[in-house]
């Protein structure tokens, strides 16, 4: 029921081309003034209809239902219904919309037709999902639970519609909208890499609502049906094919005539045979529920995510019974979506589209260009940073002295390729797009040149004054620095306003989030553009301003430090890291560290100490004098064997306050951030603190949770930790004025 989508501009009108009057009619219609319509998302300026090669006609509509959805008859008595949410560039499913979806279902039981045609008229894509804004305006169970129920009751009505119904998939078919097409007899989905079919509501803290619960399992068995629903991964045209998800997985052109066919020979509804079907037995359920069990309790504790464990239930228990588990699924939902859990992940979810919207360049400022990107270093973030560039679509030349480092960059960028395309020939494509060049040619013909070498200011400033000459003057110009101020580095420029900083996260194919760093000098023009490149190249732009290191840095170093202190007193490691885990953290701060590199904690946490005060723990630097750098020298707090830490037992008794030790401290320094405006609000810090360091969404970012507490509770606890443990815990003086 979710609605995951990114927002598109909606398609300008269009003539319906091939489209005429019928003869036919199946019950009495109000007068119309023409039959010239909208076209369809994936038929261009064609109806479905015409693209199939059949004439058809417009039936009548009650007004409610012509806001959003359209029904022409061909010769064959297909009945097309089109979806086109009225004022909206994506189709959602919200109240409104299903209230005039149950009248046109009437509508198309009384006309009786062949079968059901449903495409969307989105360019886009199907339909995204619930109108997830609706969730935040019910104020109780009884209310949740009857607006699930009449969504239900609406699908079911589809269901069971007498003739063969069919979803014609095209983009996105997500959460409710997956729900819709599973509602219909036969799916039709186009074999493109765009297309994308899931229920992930999960990720809102919730569970599928209009049946997804109860009709998935059956159609492809309980295996891909609970990896669908637990994980809240979406599957592409193809698998969704191989699983039995789609009845057909076909090119673009080939799309309306492959469901003209499903109607014309009206084959059986498709379900699961073989193995996954006998695991839905009720035999086999709870031994296959005890497995999941296990792998769920790996990635989602129940006490924070209880969603999937809802999901695992409403089958393990309910699914001999159709009718009660979809009474049951209401149920769920409407305590889930009340959940605390669902809320907050309800409120990143909208900090999230905030996010998306800042990469947007103002109406009437000229759009620009970014088709070649120039990367200045070939390390592991210079590297990553040119090919994740590369991967989506753009010509990338990556410099570096040493060919080497040119080569361990085109190793590293094939797998990253590999990994996110499938497609050889698309790797091969995305590996043409990216060159390595060792003398700096590509700078001249640049739109973006990214600066990505190591940490030292001098260093950097040397090579801005060396490009600056060889750089276009219209070329956005920025740095990858992790902590140093952008105006320091501009001061090697002569036009210092260009410069800004880019600072994405290690891994780069993974951590959504770019800091957009802007310096006193920095121009807006500057600023812009750096937002609208981090969006284009599907990353979450957050503007922070130029302040010793930054937002993301700043807040998760505190945290980090505290960790090696209470690793230098003789603490677990295995409890540091179990405390941060059981807060909601996607990895505890010892292993973190270890991940990220001691030496770059150290050198982060020295320029962190020497422009705010603080002292850098002696565990830590006693660590890198000694080589152990973490994971990439094979040891650090931890030894490793491959990629996994070694843990030691974790009986010895931990601190009481060892949860508050950690967490406090990053509390503190996130307000501190917001006093020295480092983020304009408290709403971004919170998106970036999420989305730039993993903090257990569940929570709904730093500040949310400082909300949740109670902003006097939080100051005491850290004025209580400041007189047992050290200034380093007294209360930023910004929590005196602090309002959320």
């Amino acid at each position: 029921m979710a609605d995951t989508s990114n927002k598109t501009p909606k398609p300008g009108a269009a003539k319906n081309k091939g489209v005429k009057k019928s003869a036919k009619k199946a019950a009495p219609r109000k007068p119309k003034a023409s039959v010239e319509k909208q076209p369809s998302a994936g038929s261009d300026t064609k109806s479905a209809a015409a693209e199939a090669g059949n004439t058809a006609t417009e039936t009548s509509k009650p007004p409610q239902a012509l806001r959003h959805w359209r029904i022409e008859t061909d010769d064959d008595n297909i009945a097309w219904l089109h979806f086109d949410h009225a004022g909206g560039s994506t189709n959602v499913l919200s109240g409104q919309v299903l209230e005039a979806l149950d009248e046109v279902l009437a509508e198309l039981e009384q006309l009786a037709p062949r079968g059901m045609i449903l495409v969307s008229d989105k360019r886009n894509g199907f339909v995204a999902g619930a109108d997830i804004k609706e969730f935040t305006t019910l104020s109780n169970i009884d209310e949740a639970t009857v607006l699930v129920r009449r969504g239900q009751s609406v699908f079911d009505r589809l269901a069971a519609l007498p003739f063969p119904t069919v979803a014609v998939v095209h983009g996105f078919a997500l959460g409710g909208g997956m729900e819709l097409a599973l509602a219909c007899r036969h799916r039709v989905v186009e074999d493109d890499p765009a297309t994308q079919l899931g229920l992930p509501e999960v990720k809102l803290g919730v569970h599928p609502g209009f049946g997804g619960t109860v009709r998935l399992p059956r159609l492809v068995g309980a295996p891909a049906a609970m990896d669908m629903m637990l994980s809240g991964r979406s599957v592409r045209a193809r698998p969704a094919a191989r699983t039995g998800l789609a009845d057909h997985c076909v090119p673009r052109r080939h799309l309306k005539e492959a469901a003209r066919e499903l109607v014309l020979k009206a084959p059986p509804a498709p379900r699961a045979h073989g193995w996954p079907a006998w695991l839905n037995h009720r035999l086999a359920r709870p031994i296959f529920a005890r497995y999941l069990e296990r792998q769920l309790a790996k990635k989602a504790p129940r006490g924070h995510y209880p969603a999937p464990w809802a999901i695992l239930n409403l089958w393990k228990d309910h699914f001999d019974d159709p009718q009660r588990q979809m009474t049951r699924e209401a149920e769920s939902f409407a305590r889930q979506v009340l959940g605390s859990t669902a809320q907050n992940l309800v409120r990143v979810f909208f900090l999230q589209d905030r996010l998306k919207g800042l990469g947007k360049i103002p109406r009437g400022e000229p759009r620009p260009r970014f088709e070649h990107v120039h990367v200045i270093g070939g390390g592991v973030m210079g590297g990553d940073i040119a090919a994740w560039c590369a991967l989506k679509g753009m010509r990338v030349s990556v410099q570096d002295t040493q060919p080497q480092a040119l080569a361990r960059v085109l190793q590293r960028a094939h797998g990253l390729f590999r990994k996110q395309l499938h497609d050889p020939r698309a790797v091969q494509a995305a590996m043409d797009r990216l060159m390595p060049d060792a003398t700096g040619d590509g700078l001249a013909g640049a739109d973006v040149v990214i600066e990505a070498i190591f940490e030292d200011l001098a260093a950097k400033q040397e090579l801005f004054r060396a490009i600056e000459p060889r750089v276009r003057s219209d070329a956005l110009l920025a740095s990858n620095t992790s902590s140093i101020p952008i105006e320091q580095l501009a001061q090697a420029l002569k036009e210092p306003s260009r410069l800004v900083g880019l600072h994405f996260f290690n891994p780069v194919a993974k951590m959504q989030l770019v800091e957009i760093v802007a310096g006193t000098q920095s121009g807006e023009r500057e600023r812009l553009h750096a937002a609208a490149f981090g969006r284009g190249i599907g990353r979450l732009p957050l503007p922070v301003n130029s302040r010793p290191g930054f937002l993301v840095n700043r807040v998760l170093m505190p945290y980090l430090m505290e960790a090696a202190i209470l690793a230098g007193e003789g603490v677990n490691l295995s409890s540091i890291d179990k405390a941060a885990t059981d807060f909601g953290m996607p990895m505890g701060p010892i292993q973190l560290a270890d991940t990220v590199g001691l030496d770059i904690c150290l050198h982060v946490g020295e320029i962190l100490a020497a422009e705010l005060g603080g002292e850098v723990p002696a565990a830590l630097r006693t660590k890198v004098d000694a080589g152990d750098l973490g994971l990439k020298s094979g040891k650090g707090f931890y030894a490793y064997r491959g990629r996994d830490p070694v843990r030691g037992s974790d009986k010895a008794a931990a601190p009481k306050d060892l949860a508050d030790r950690l967490l406090l401290r990053l509390l503190n320094e996130s307000v501190a951030c917001l006093r020295e405006s480092v983020v304009a609000d408290p709403d971004l810090l919170d998106a970036g603190i999420v989305f730039g360091t993993g903090f257990a969404p569940f929570r709904g970012g730093p500040m949310n949770h400082i909300r949740q507490l109670g902003v006097a509770t939080v100051r005491d606890k850290l004025e209580r930790m400041a007189a047992s443990h050290g200034e380093r815990f007294a209360p930023d003086p910004g929590w005196s004025s602090l309002k959320l």
